[in-house]
């Protein structure tokens, strides 16, 4: 495990203040305010540590305020219901005293059902794919004179690996149709515990998703006259999954609208099982000049 990735994994492994409360720690990726996964991951952390036999197999999140990635989190969960099949959780995010994110959380004890999936579109493997990192160290060298800011963001070290099926130059956006495939998987290997890897998922599934509404408009998150965030987050756990080995993040984007854009993503592992299930809506607004 290399250290950004065993950072992230402390990240997830709250403080526990008290019955109920959690607090974590926040780091910077380059944005204006703390990173939208890392609040559903810690979310979803502070939310299973009060339910035994039982995995998460859904949430809903509501991104309420920004995030001050000089300072800590604290996670309030309330005990909603504890049924013999499904429990659930509502956790407050809480900064300075007001919530800056609220989610609700479901879990199920396993069980055996009926099944069927949506099949995995054909893309090249992750074998045959460049990381996105070599594609920035290209793109940064056809662009100079970049800010310091832009160039900090794409050069910084991750705990999650990317390996884009189309690449897309956000440096030089042009108008493409609302859609892309990533092959992703954490930087090394994890313990095997299964709750882990669905948190490490939810801190993943922030990454590019937001990107897929603003593609057909020759738009990047990195676009000064754009103003973008996240509103919403859900994710529904379909499987078992691991996520330290390569699973494909298949996004589209069906509407955007009043300044707002909805994306969707497909999450496959490498044998083609369905294992979650995302969607997004976005804040997409375009800034007046001056």
């Amino acid at each position: 495990m290399n250290r950004i990735l065993k950072d992230l994994v402390n990240l997830l492994n709250l403080e526990t203040l008290e019955d109920n409360l959690f607090r974590g720690e926040s780091r910077d990726l380059g944005g204006k305010s703390v990173f939208g996964g890392q609040v559903i991951g810690q979310a979803l952390a502070a939310a299973s540590r009060t339910v035994s036999d039982a995995v998460p197999h859904s949430l809903h999140a509501y991104f309420l305020r920004p995030g001050d990635m000089s300072r800590s989190i604290v996670y309030e969960v309330d005990r909603i219901r504890d049924g013999r099949s499904f429990t659930a959780r509502r956790v407050q995010a809480i900064q300075g005293g007001q919530p800056i994110l609220s989610m609700m959380a479901s879990f199920q004890r396993p069980e055996a059902g009926l099944e069927h999936q949506a099949p995995m579109p054909p893309v090249p493997s992750p074998d045959q794919l460049k990381p996105m990192s070599a594609y920035y160290e290209q793109w940064l060298d056809e662009v100079p004179d970049l800010p310091e800011r832009v160039h900090t963001a794409l050069t910084r070290e991750v705990a999650i690996e990317f390996k884009p099926v189309n690449p897309y130059n956000p440096l030089k956006p042009s108008q493409l149709d609302p859609a892309q495939g990533i092959w992703f998987r954490a930087g090394g290997k994890l313990p095997d515990d299964p709750l882990l890897h669905r948190c490490v998922l939810a801190y993943a599934s922030d990454f590019h998703l937001l990107s897929t509404a603003l593609r057909p408009h020759a738009r990047t998150w990195l676009t000064d006259s754009m103003a973008v965030a996240s509103i919403d987050h859900a994710i529904w756990f379909h499987r078992e999954l691991r996520v330290d080995d390569w699973l494909l993040y298949a996004m589209d984007s069906p509407t955007a609208q009043g300044a707002r854009g909805q994306s969707r993503g497909l999450i496959y592992d490498r044998a083609g099982r369905l294992v979650a299930s995302v969607v997004q809506e976005n804040l997409m607004r375009e800034l007046s000049p001056g």
